[in-house]
């Protein structure tokens, strides 16, 4: 098998990417496909923060409207990403691609043409089931078709990628919304998916190969919806629930997420003592490496998700900053995020678990600067002002971000590996959107009475939270050598 595979690859600068694929290789331009296919679901988490304004003034959507739409597509992709995995591996991860962004490209038409906040947020939440759909296969096909170099510089682009998206997201939504191309204000953030996502499907269609798993996981269906109701229940409270006054229907689902969440920690119990594999499995998750990795990476993406969707409506509403400006100014944060992301794995394998400790303490550092700039030169805050406090935070971020997905699969069976990574990058989607619910409410709610307030409120939790896991690194299980390869999400 190896040796038939070395050679196709080796034949494949002299072959064209059809035949290769025809053939069951994956020609290298075939590689760029698929990330260019990874790359749009992983932007549009990022491009709609800086349309938020433009989505309120044009729609008229309320706040907890607004909080909605970004984490809706974050829960929807969460919840059914394993699953994505999964039905990749039975019913042919070509297939599965092409037809998820086929679904892909429609519900972005639909985001874009959206008359009413509502329409969006369900066209969002359909815009983010796809991207789970989606996502997983492009590094489950790496994983078949590549060995080698090849893998390790494929899967080195991915993570590359998901660096480049979130720069992107954020200067092509500002691009996009401040030309307001023929009147549209935000809409092509969402349109500009559908010629891009038709020009990948044809292209995916010709080059990349059919592949599935000789033994393929068994989906789980009732882990599956008992989760993404957990996630519902928890969700629409925690961001509908201030803007009505807390009404009595909004403590019952929270109650109500209570019940949903040991329901599903029961149901995963037994299925895996009947052998199956769960969405969830109860003894990956007993692992010290992995309880104490996911907690932290959850809290991780709480702060970051909200610090995210509260800069953007603090330099757009506070500091009027159009939505360009808005997408600029992250900029320092986002490029030394990618930019730690490369060097994180190198610092980490000489320092190990310190390395995560100074790292946060360098995100500290910079959020604590962040805040000081923003209270002490209210409103005259210019974008070089934030740009120092904003790349110390990225670069400890990076480190931190990076040294907790390594710790939390560091004690996983090689043989449970891809089940490992699918359970930390759905929390870790989960975080994303319960900070934008929890947090991101938070600062609506002091906005009132000052925007900078209201930033620095939000910020403290943030602080308190980096504070945490500072403390918390210490109590991670030792790097090893062999943990420091990168997570592959197979389902």
């Amino acid at each position: 098998m190896g040796t038939s595979l070395s050679a196709r690859q080796a034949a494949a600068a002299q072959a064209s990417a059809r035949d290769v694929a025809q053939a069951g290789g994956l020609h290298p331009v075939g590689v760029y496909i698929l990330l260019a296919g990874a790359f749009l679901p992983i932007m549009d988490f990022f491009i709609t923060n800086v349309a938020l304004p433009s989505i309120d003034a044009s729609l008229n959507a309320s706040a907890s409207s607004l909080e909605l739409v970004i984490a809706g597509y974050g829960v929807a992709y969460a919840a059914l990403l394993v699953l994505g995995g999964r039905l990749g591996d039975r019913y042919g991860r070509r297939r599965m691609f092409l037809g998820a962004l086929v679904c892909f490209v429609v519900a972005s038409l639909a985001c874009g043409i959206a008359p009413t906040a509502g329409v969006l947020i369900a066209a969002r939440i359909v815009q983010g089931a796809t991207a789970a759909l989606l996502v997983p296969q492009v590094l489950a096909t790496f994983q078949h078709t590549l060995e080698g170099e090849r893998k390790a510089r494929a899967v080195a682009l991915y993570g590359a990628t998901s660096g480049i998206a979130a720069v992107v997201g954020q200067l092509v939504g500002g691009l996009l919304v401040s030309a307001d191309v023929a009147g549209a204000s935000w809409r092509p953030i969402f349109l500009v998916n559908v010629p891009i996502g038709v020009v990948v499907l044809l292209a995916a269609a010709r080059i990349v190969p059919e592949t599935r798993s000789a033994r393929p996981v068994g989906i789980d269906l009732p882990g599956t919806v008992l989760f993404a109701a957990t996630l519902t229940a928890l969700l629409v409270p925690l961001t509908e629930g201030h803007s009505l006054g807390w009404p009595w229907w909004s403590w019952l689902l929270i109650a109500l997420a209570v019940v949903l969440a040991a329901a599903t920690y029961r149901v995963e119990k037994r299925a895996e003592q009947r052998g199956e594999v769960p969405l969830l499995p109860p003894s990956l998750l007993r692992l010290p490496s992995m309880s104490r990795g996911l907690a932290m990476l959850c809290l991780f993406s709480i702060g970051f998700g909200a610090f995210m969707f509260v800069f953007a409506l603090t330099v757009q509403n506070g500091l009027h900053a159009d939505a360009l400006h808005g997408g600029l100014a992250i900029l320092p944060m986002a490029l030394l995020f990618f930019v730690g992301s490369l060097c994180a794995p190198r610092l980490i394998s000489r320092f190990g678990r310190a390395a995560l400790s100074v790292g946060a303490v360098v995100q500290l550092v910079g959020l604590a600067a962040l805040v000081a700039v923003l209270v002490e030169m209210w409103p005259h805050v210019g974008l070089w002002d934030m740009a120092l406090p904003l790349a110390l935070s990225g670069a400890g971020g990076s480190l931190l971000f990076a040294g907790l997905f390594r710790s939390v699969l560091s004690d996983v069976p090689a043989h449970l590996a891809g089940i490992g990574s699918g359970v930390l990058i759905t929390l870790q989607q989960s975080g994303l959107a319960l900070g934008v619910a929890t947090l991101g409410t938070l600062y609506i709610s002091r906005e009132p009475h000052g925007v900078a307030h209201a930033f620095a409120t939000v910020e403290y939790v943030h602080m308190g939270i980096i504070v945490l896991l500072a403390v918390g690194a210490a109590a991670m299980p030792r790097f090893t050598r062999a943990s420091a390869a990168a997570p592959v999400v197979e389902g």
